[in-house]
């Protein structure tokens, strides 16, 4: 099996460097991790006051073209508190992380609180931590009397997911009918053991519930009423958008040409080989079992059908082995007993994905059950002019374009087959290929971007703050 890629990519020039630091310090999902070339990723424990004293307020210069220009701008000065039930690489707390950075970019004061909160500090939370600090985000307890003040002086509290809401009754208790109709629901959970009333008894009252689909929207309305018997707020559905600084990498033929050379010398492959990749944890929901059986039909039926295309790979970026867990050892098993060792590439999980992006041909958003419930990195694949071969469910159905800027095929075992053929087609039609992928980008362009995402969630606060002020004076 080829080995993992290798961390660090050669500089090559001057300008090279400026895309060094951006891929290798952003994560795709926000752009918090933009740092300047000299700056230290991590300051030592004993600078934390230091740092956050440094990084209270933005630069003014920020904060001037952000009011001014900035559809946040009303922001500026309102105290924000944001609630996320994990700081972690995954989806949810890093799409609430961005909103905390482009709210610091016009001026809000921003807390956060993770709850629950481990006791024990591994290295992405002390990192991630450390990247709000430096950034002028407030890092507090959950308990205490600290951030029960700061709850009732807050203009708004954003709660992150559904498990979020566990901490409403845990640490505000009786002062929670206080703080109810300043909060905003920012759900983004599809499964359903999410639908819990002790997490969600309290979303009926709450000032708004937003949304990244239109599927996950219609989703929980309908289940709220039918399993829990409570009713959805009013209900705002926001779609994602890529960073500007992704979008200048994608856009940056010279860096996508040195990153896919790099990147596919690291794992093994030659520049004319055909790279389909899965970039996402590796957990059943999001189908890397199916993924791989899927591309060892595609195999099958090219051999059996003896068409002339180039090798064929499959690269799963989201793989720890360090957790060993029972899937992941159930995915390196299945490669080893049908013989495809040389064929499939696990690459250990990272934030840098868009390396990866640069690297393959075709990006499959393989979630099941309901799907995902927008799925980021379908746009950013999008934005680098990469096909989508995606499940039709969730919110890849409102982001892909089917026989447009993709291919759509069933959740579940049916879709094994559809998604092998599908395979087979872009690896044989390289034009179409091609085309489907400069129509998504066309798309990302039309809506996916970060402004699109700034003006959306801005109209959103904006009523969800004069609900909060009409309540207060009543």
């Amino acid at each position: 099996m080829a080995k993992p890629a290798a961390g660090w990519i050669p500089l090559l020039n001057k300008r090279f460097v400026l895309f060094v630091v951006v891929i290798l310090s952003v994560s795709t999902v926000f752009v918090c991790f933009i740092r300047g070339a000299s700056t230290p990723c991590d300051p030592p424990r004993n600078g934390l006051a230091a740092s956050v004293g440094r990084a209270q307020l933005p630069r003014t210069s920020d904060v001037d073209v952000g009011a001014r220009k900035n559809p946040l701008g009303f922001m500026r000065t309102k105290l924000v508190l944001l609630v996320s039930h994990e700081l972690s690489l995954s989806g949810g707390p890093l799409l609430l992380m961005e909103l905390a950075f482009l709210l610091r970019i016009v001026g809000s004061r921003v807390v956060w609180i993770t709850y629950p909160k481990s006791e024990e500090t591994n290295e992405v939370t002390y990192s991630l931590e450390h990247k709000m600090l430096n950034r002028g985000v407030q890092v507090i307890s959950a308990k205490g009397q600290e951030v029960i003040d700061t709850a009732l002086k807050a203009d708004l509290v954003i709660l992150n997911t559904a498990v979020a809401g566990k901490w409403l009754d845990a640490v505000l208790k009786e002062r929670v009918p206080q703080v109810l109709p300043k909060i905003l629901w920012w759900i983004h959970e599809m499964r359903g053991h999410y639908f819990k009333l002790e997490y969600v008894k309290h979303l009926p009252f709450v000032a708004g519930a937003m949304i990244d689909s239109h599927t996950t929207a219609e989703y929980w309305k309908i289940r709220t009423r039918d399993r829990l018997k409570i009713q959805m707020p009013e209900t705002y559905v926001v779609h994602l958008g890529n960073s500007k600084e992704l979008m200048e990498v994608a856009e940056d033929s010279v860096a996508r040409r040195v990153l896919r050379e790099h990147i596919r010398e690291s794992i093994g492959v030659r520049s004319g080989d055909l790279l389909f990749a899965i970039i996402n944890s590796v957990s059943r929901g999001k189908g890397q079992d199916l993924f791989l059986h899927s591309f060892h039909e595609s195999l099958k039926l090219i051999q059996e059908q003896k068409l002339q295309v180039p090798s064929m790979h499959a690269v799963i970026v989201g793989s720890d082995m360090n957790a060993q867990t029972k899937f992941e050892t159930e995915l390196r098993d299945f490669v080893f007993k049908r013989g495809i060792q040389d064929r499939v590439h696990f690459v250990n999980k990272t934030l840098a994905v868009a390396p990866y992006l640069a690297a393959i041909d075709v990006l499959v958003q393989n979630s099941q059950a309901r799907g995902e419930c927008f799925g980021r990195i379908t746009i950013e694949a999008m934005a680098f002019q990469l096909p989508v071969l995606g499940t039709s469910a969730g919110g890849t159905t409102e982001i892909v374009v089917n026989g447009s800027t993709g291919l759509l095929h069933p959740v579940r075992k049916e879709g094994v087959i559809l998604l092998a053929k599908n395979m087979v087609k872009l690896a044989t039609h390289v034009e179409r290929r091609l085309t489907m992928g400069k129509k998504g980008y066309e798309r990302v362009k039309e809506r996916f971007m970060e402004h699109h995402m700034a003006e959306r969630i801005a109209l959103v606060l904006k009523e969800v703050l004069n609900k909060s002020v009409a309540h207060s004076r009543s």
